[in-house]
């Protein structure tokens, strides 16, 4: 495999060429679903000035070169992806489905004799929503005579699935727990000056990671699960795509499982074997 020519001045005021665009554009969305429409390409620039100066690129175009005629799209994909996907994530975000989930749908699944729980954060960023979920059934465990639960956390980074491992935030980010969960499942630093926070160890014992691309033909992700949260993704993908997510993930919904959708997103459209139980939360039939 050959190597870009190495520069380290070059690419601070170079361009992406509308041809380099269009090559990028579709090899994204292609191989993450993720639409990289003509707006989106100082954006895009932005966010890959960082992979010029990792690979030595002498400007956007050495660097397209390098992917699509060089041989390097193989090692670069990953590092390419993890630069152009937007994690922006908080706990307890649109926190009504958390509220639904341990009101409504916990003591549902329970009554019908649901003891260990599966749940799968399917873009789970840096591992604000699965620690969530985590802390929510955790809750509801103390409470529940032999009820278990493991959360599985996927998402197509590398990066942000090692940051969500760690389980490390900073103060702010975890500001939306609340108190008795807090106490309970956040671990502060003794250096009252520090702005970093911890998940409590016995928290992240119950949430695996793991990566895992939505646009795979299948999720190979072990037993059906009883809830499925895909939130806030695919808002990123066009009609096509998302139908076909959507089809993928209640495949692997148990019957009688609860799908979670952001509340920017819907199905309408999309033939599935669902019913709208409350605000984008949908019971598989």
């Amino acid at each position: 495999m050959s190597e870009p020519a190495l520069s380290f001045s070059a690419e601070i005021h170079d361009r992406i060429s509308q041809r380099n665009f269009n090559r990028l554009a579709r090899f994204i969305q292609g191989y993450s679903g993720i639409k990289m429409p003509p707006t989106k390409k100082t954006m895009l620039e932005g966010r890959l000035r960082r992979r010029l100066r990792a690979t030595g690129a002498a400007s956007f175009d050495s660097y397209c070169d390098f992917l699509f005629e060089d041989g390097g799209l193989e090692a670069e994909t990953i590092h390419l992806i993890d630069a152009v996907t937007t994690n922006k994530t908080d706990f307890f975000r649109e926190p009504k489905h958390f509220s639904y989930l341990a009101d409504v749908v916990l003591p549902s699944l329970a009554k019908q004799g649901v003891r260990n729980l599966r749940a799968w954060s399917s873009a789970c960023s840096t591992g604000a929503e699965p620690y969530t979920l985590a802390m929510v059934l955790d809750h509801f465990a103390e409470r529940s005579s032999g009820f278990r639960y493991f959360v599985l956390a996927t998402d197509l980074s590398t990066d942000v699935l090692a940051s969500a491992q760690a389980g490390v935030f900073r103060r702010e980010m975890v500001a939306p727990v609340p108190a008795e969960l807090y106490r309970r499942y956040v671990t502060t630093p003794r250096d009252r000056l520090r702005q970093d926070v911890r998940i409590h160890p016995s928290l992240r014992a119950k949430v695996g990671f793991a990566r895992l691309n939505l646009m795979d033909e299948s999720y190979p992700v072990g037993e059906p699960f009883d809830l499925i949260f895909c939130r806030n993704v695919m808002i990123y993908f066009d009609k096509p795509t998302q139908a076909a997510v959507l089809q993928r993930l209640c495949g692997r919904l148990k019957s009688g499982g609860y799908l979670f959708i952001g509340h920017s997103e819907t199905i309408a459209g999309v033939d599935l074997p669902v019913v709208q139980v409350a605000n984008t939360i949908f019971q598989k039939t």
